[in-house]
């Protein structure tokens, strides 16, 4: 099986296809071991991106059959700290060690990915004369004014403005709020239903209006309205035993048994909860489901209104930051601070976006600090009081030793690169299944489609991307997003693999199923999907997919946010018990520091992560 998958991968991934809309076709570019070619610039990169192939093949071999090296070429590379994984905790514990230690301490990050960032993936279009950019993977700041003082202080060591960052996006940008087009399939074609969904769904505003719209039968449609306008359905419950139900009861169930929706209608709760949990949406209790903004609340008595209307008038205060390639600028200014020479001279917050990085910089042997992409670590252990670091990059497996050691990868590959580490840790870090996820990034010859139908957000329940927008509307960094309609715009399409289950699934079941369907599935099948979706949504204001896709870049990870807990599956664990706790516990030189750590799949999690292994191994 490894091996069709490989094959699939290879033959799908490393080309756009033949099709004359397309650009030209990309190769994947050799790199030797200092990434010193002058022409190498993943981010530019189209086709199947995010884990690409030549990023999971070894570690699958060692991971599925216990295959790795017989021996290794040790390189005579000694390090003060050696970090596996470039993504944000990786930088993030590199830098710290560097504030700490002094600028000229010898740090290696070792990276199984052809780019760095990790899931902070960034997406580089050039069209027309002109730089287009989008999220590959982590996409912005959420809540940062919450973020703890070391994330915080993290920030402003990178310069990063977030006053400047409010100033700077476009008024009514943002993923699942403001208006936005829940878009159908009708008996006459697609419909498009613009509104304010996330208020219209909480039972606010002209509710009524926009679900008479819907191409749903009437009886759904009368259903949805009594609804949506705040019936109570659990009214023959005790408030204890209320609360009990929603504790313990799926959404979904609760939509089924207690409303009556048909399954074709429960589909328009989920486009936003499908790229929050993927798979596991169907796991959600109906109180989680509330918390993320479901509906329903409101028909919880007086105090799910009073709940209702505390929601609605929060989505004023709620803030998400956006850089235009997503969390990207982040890593892409750490690395600047890391390494001196990687981007022209001047680059920081006011013009990150667009500078053009010199990969080939990277791995200098001058360096104080160097980052080595395409390197798959396979044995980190505890040596004569340093830690050997055995890796395999293009093939060739190698060996250097460090002081100490941070593993910033995922929680599920540790026990197999360190063999060293207790039973029961190993045990605890299996636990988390990380979250399947798709994003999608499009370029299109001009926008005019988008501006005759008066939107550019779209809620796509039963389609296989589930919100679909343009690309950050902001010039922080640099960026300069369309000016007109008549411009190249990117869209930004996200999804997460749904799979069948007969109820029996845990969510670690469905995102193992949705992480199997990934890696299985090839970049036509997703190019097919893309261009069908585009063209119901668009075709009748003027858009024409044959020729006005200009390119497409897939961003799949299977193994995608971090593994949050989740009632009906996980736990209940005693304070300092949960998997995520006993699976970050120090082993020696060896800490690790990645957003599973924390349970959290933010980008202040994988910072503060990163400092508490920093600080673990500093004062040993």
């Amino acid at each position: 099986m490894k091996n069709n998958i490989t094959r699939r991968d290879f033959l799908n991934g490393v080309a756009l296809g033949t099709g004359a809309s397309m650009l030209a076709p990309l190769e994947l570019l050799a790199q030797d071991a200092s990434a010193a070619a002058t022409n190498y610039y993943p981010p530019t990169l189209t086709g199947l991106r995010g884990s690409h192939v030549g990023s999971f093949e070894v570690m699958h071999a060692l991971a599925w059959g216990g295959a790795k090296p017989e021996s290794y070429r040790e390189l005579g590379e000694h390090y003060d700290l050696v970090v596996v994984g470039a993504g944000v905790s990786g930088l993030a514990a590199a830098r710290f060690w560097q504030k700490r230690m002094g600028e000229d301490a010898k740090i290696l990050l070792l990276d199984n990915h052809d780019d760095f960032g990790g899931h902070a993936k960034r997406n580089e279009f050039h069209h027309d004369g002109q730089m287009l950019m989008s999220i590959g993977g982590a996409v912005n700041l959420e809540a940062p004014t919450n973020y703890s003082k070391i994330a915080s202080g993290l920030l402003d060591d990178l310069g990063i403005d977030l006053d400047a960052m409010r100033a700077n996006m476009s008024p009514g940008w943002g993923i699942g709020g403001s208006e936005s087009i829940m878009t159908m399939p009708g008996d006459d074609g697609r419909v498009n239903v613009r509104a304010n969904w996330s208020l219209a769904m909480l039972g606010s505003g002209d509710f009524e209006s926009a679900v008479r719209e819907l191409p749903l039968p009437a009886q759904e449609r009368d259903k949805l309205v009594e609804f949506l306008g705040g019936h109570d359905y659990l009214e023959d419950l005790s408030l204890g035993d209320r609360y009990a139900y929603i504790q313990s009861t799926p959404y979904v169930e609760f939509l089924t048994e207690k409303v009556g929706f048909a399954p074709s209608t429960i589909s328009i709760f989920f486009p936003i909860p499908i790229i929050l949990f993927g798979a596991a949406v169907p796991r959600l209790t109906v109180l989680e489901a509330f918390y993320i903004g479901c509906s329903g609340v409101q028909g919880m008595g007086w105090l799910g209104q009073t709940a209702a209307d505390l929601m609605t008038s929060s989505m004023d205060d709620y803030e998400a930051l956006y850089f235009p390639d997503g969390n990207s600028s982040a890593t892409r200014l750490l690395v600047n601070k890391l390494i001196p020479g990687v981007a022209p001279d001047g680059t920081g917050f006011d013009n990150v976006a667009v500078a053009r990085f010199d990969y080939g910089n990277l791995d200098r042997s001058g360096n104080a600090v160097r980052l080595r992409l395409n390197s798959t670590a396979v044995g980190v252990r505890e040596a004569d009081g340093t830690v050997a670091v055995d890796y395999v990059q293009d093939g060739n497996a190698v060996s250097v030793t460090s002081d100490h050691c941070i593993m910033a990868c995922y929680n599920s590959v540790i026990p197999y690169i360190c063999p060293q580490l207790p039973e029961s840790q190993k045990e605890a870090l299996l636990y988390p299944e990380k979250v399947p996820l798709v994003w999608n990034n499009v370029v299109l010859n001009n926008g005019r489609a988008l501006a005759k139908l008066g939107s550019s957000q779209f809620l796509c329940p039963n389609d296989p991307n589930a919100v679909i927008t343009t690309a950050p509307h902001t010039v922080t960094g640099g960026n300069q997003p369309p000016q007109s309609p008549d411009a190249p715009v990117v869209l930004f399409m996200m999804t997460a693999p749904m799979v069948e289950t007969d109820g029996s699934d845990t969510n670690r079941d469905l995102w193992l199923k949705a992480r199997h369907q990934l890696y299985t599935k090839p970049f036509a099948a997703y190019e097919q999907e893309i261009r069908d979706q585009l063209q119901e949504i668009l075709g009748k204001h003027g858009f024409n997919h044959e020729t006005d896709i200009a390119a497409i870049t897939v961003n799949r990870w299977p193994h995608g946010y971090a593994h949050e807990y989740m009632t009906l599956d996980d736990g209940p664990w005693e304070q300092g018990q949960a998997p995520h706790e006993l699976g970050r516990a120090q082993f020696g030189r060896i800490s690790i520091a990645n957003s599973d750590s924390e349970a959290r799949a933010y980008l202040d999690a994988a910072i503060d992560a990163a400092w508490r292994a920093v600080a673990e191994q500093a004062s040993g």
